[in-house]
């Protein structure tokens, strides 16, 4: 069941900013932190940017794990549970995000077929979706979730009425694409046009005459070189700085590298994450490739499998921190590390080392290819780890989501 112990707290920025503040707060860096602190606390991401597909095969997940993971826009947690682990623990400071996967939970136990769960996280323009989540939803969630789904913005709206529309084009990510899709049209670009191609020749022929210009134009390369502007992928000033050594020393043209990857590496059949960057929706079921928990074929197991999930507004050390010995088989870090400072890092890996069991595996990504432990992390922690280089390499190619610069594989060492 999820865990509904404890009140969330949303007073914008205050937990967030605790993972994030790392310099004084009149300093320049310092009120860039807490400007991104203050807008992650609210939604960021509806979807998530980290592919399932790869997370499951690097974990060799399978039936009998125990989970611990980071949140974020939840598709992952509900991929997961097709390989039927024992059990999974979703852990997220931002309390937005908590909202969306304790409704996710409870969308998945209560509405009535698989098909209205399609049509309530995967189709676009369903104006009875907020009827469903009154009906079907809202009696079984808990009070500040609930509570947090049925306030009213200053137009009157329910927040739960973005399902009516298209969730996925808000959050601060859907903002960040949309403003992607005015400034390529401001150059005289439509980003959506490269759905007409038929193959991957015709996509990369697209993104070269089309998309790649507007990463040499002046505006574009000077409005990249502000944090603040990145702030909509969710990428705060530490992580922006780690991204940015990727590149020539320049954010767009490491912008465009990343872009360039997910326009061009991959079909666009099977690619789900390319349709909500350019087409700005999920495709039909049988039109493409749908996140694991959308299509029907999973439908029975993942409901089978629901009251495997606890869904937890917490820090991660702490968190791990009250668990018992051994008591964890798999980690899913996303890119949470890019924030950390040294000493954050080695608190995490403490408590990793400590929790994990024989054999255990850990996953995560960074903003820059090369894994950020070596040199941060206590050397007495990091060698009781094996880092599958090697298959870090082929899972970061593989990565649908295209965005980040590396994907790592830690797997703990026998005793």
């Amino acid at each position: 069941m999820s865990d509904v112990s404890g009140e969330l707290v949303y007073r914008r920025g205050k937990e967030v900013g605790k993972a994030v503040y790392q310099n004084r707060a009149l300093s320049k860096d310092g009120v860039s932190e807490r400007l991104f602190a203050f807008l992650f606390s609210g939604l960021v991401y509806p979807q998530i940017w980290e592919d399932p597909e790869v997370d499951m095969e690097a974990m060799q997940l399978g039936a009998g794990h125990r989970v611990v993971t980071i949140a974020s826009g939840g598709c992952n947690i509900l991929a997961y549970l097709t390989r039927s682990p024992a059990r999974i623990d979703a852990v997220d400071l931002n309390a937005a995000h908590v909202a969306l996967n304790r409704m996710k939970v409870e969308a998945v136990r209560h509405l009535p077929s698989q098909r209205d769960l399609f049509r309530f996280f995967g189709a676009a323009g369903t104006s009875h979706n907020s009827d469903a989540y009154d009906r079907f939803i809202a009696p079984h969630l808990d009070p500040v979730s609930r509570h947090y789904w049925e306030r009213r913005n200053w137009r009157g709206r329910r927040r739960i009425s973005v399902f009516d529309r298209n969730f996925y084009q808000n959050g601060l990510l859907g903002l960040f694409i949309a403003m992607g899709h005015r400034v390529a049209k401001l150059f005289g670009v439509d980003p959506a046009c490269i759905m007409k191609a038929e193959n991957i020749g015709e996509q990369r022929r697209f993104f070269n005459e089309e998309l790649a210009p507007v990463f040499d134009k002046k505006l574009l390369r000077w409005a990249t070189s502000r944090k603040a502007s990145l702030f909509g992928l969710g990428i705060p000033p530490a992580q922006y700085d780690s991204l940015i050594t990727s590149g020539d020393g320049s954010m767009a043209s490491v912008l465009k590298a990343r872009l360039e990857k997910l326009a061009c590496d991959f079909p666009l059949k099977n690619n789900y994450f390319a349709w909500q960057a350019f087409a700005r929706r999920y495709p039909q079921p049988g039109e493409a490739a749908l996140p694991a928990y959308l299509e029907e074929r999973n439908y029975k197991t993942i409901r089978n499998n629901i009251d495997r999930v606890a869904i937890h507004h917490a820090n991660l050390i702490k968190f791990l921190a009250a668990k018992d010995a051994g008591s964890v088989d798999r980690f899913v870090l996303l890119d949470a590390q890019d924030w950390m400072t040294d000493d954050l890092l080695n608190a995490l890996w403490t408590e990793i080392t400590r929790t994990a069991s024989v054999g255990a595996r850990v996953i995560f990504r960074t903003a820059a290819e090369p894994s950020l432990l070596p040199g941060r992390v206590s050397g007495s922690l990091l060698d009781q780890w094996i880092y599958e280089a090697d298959a870090s390499r082929e899972f970061s190619a593989k990565d649908r989501s295209a965005i980040y610069g590396g994907f790592h594989l830690y797997v703990k060492r026998a005793a």
